[in-house]
């Protein structure tokens, strides 16, 4: 059998081409880990200076936020211990036009869908007039209405409703002015006169309103 017998000059090149190989492949290794482990760092470099950011701009939020506490309590204070209503009632009264501001204000427009409690205010009004009531009618659509409301960006919402009374051709005009000087707002759409002089019926069709309590939306952020 013929023997191979290698050169030590080819044998030193084959080693240097190993040695040069190895070299090239250890270099482009710490070449890529480089160039991947600065990514990452910029990365988690990026997302440290968003979350501090968010951090900051919660933190003078919040110092605006306790900051506005103390004015809008003493705001609300003089509001409600004002010595006459915005009515010219007696705060701590009984009376139609007695209470402080601030309930004077939720029964003018209250936070809930609450036809029931309208009836009763227009019951009560027609009562104190001496109007005979025909009926009073409309839709109890609170669950409705609960399911639909915006609290972050709350609007008045209509409560439609009809009544019918009877009484003299005066009298009907005066009930017109009456529900117009209400606390609560009501807006008149139709009016519908039967009858003769002294025996008028008039059915009116209309509307009052609520707005639903705002949410202050206080919530967490997920920074990416």
């Amino acid at each position: 059998m013929q023997k191979i017998r290698f050169s030590s000059k080819r044998i030193a090149i084959s080693k240097a081409n190993a040695t040069i190989v190895a070299v090239v492949a250890g270099a482009a290794f710490i070449t890529v880990f480089g160039v991947v482990a600065s990514k990452s760092l910029l990365d988690q470099r990026s997302y440290q200076a968003r979350v501090i950011s968010g951090k900051e701009k919660a933190k003078r939020q919040l110092k605006d936020n306790l900051q506005a506490v103390e004015g809008l309590k003493l705001s609300y204070q003089e509001f409600v211990g004002s010595p006459i209503n915005m009515l010219g009632g007696n705060p701590s009264g009984n009376g139609a036009k007695d209470g402080d501001n601030a309930k004077l204000v939720l029964d003018a427009l209250p936070s809930e869908y609450d036809f029931p409690a309208l009836a009763t205010s227009l019951e009560k009004i027609l009562t104190d007039k001496n109007y005979k009531i025909v009926g009073i009618s409309g839709t109890d659509d609170q669950l409705a209405q609960h399911s639909a409301e915006d609290n972050f960006n709350p609007e008045p919402v209509a409560i439609p409703f009809e009544i019918a009374v009877s009484g003299s051709y005066g009298s009907m005009d005066s009930l017109v002015s009456v529900l117009q000087r209400s606390i609560r707002p009501i807006q008149i759409k139709t009016l519908i006169f039967s009858g003769a002089d002294n025996d008028i019926r008039m059915t009116m069709t209309a509307e009052s309103f609520y707005q639903p309590a705002k949410v202050l939306g206080i919530k967490s952020e997920v920074v990416r």
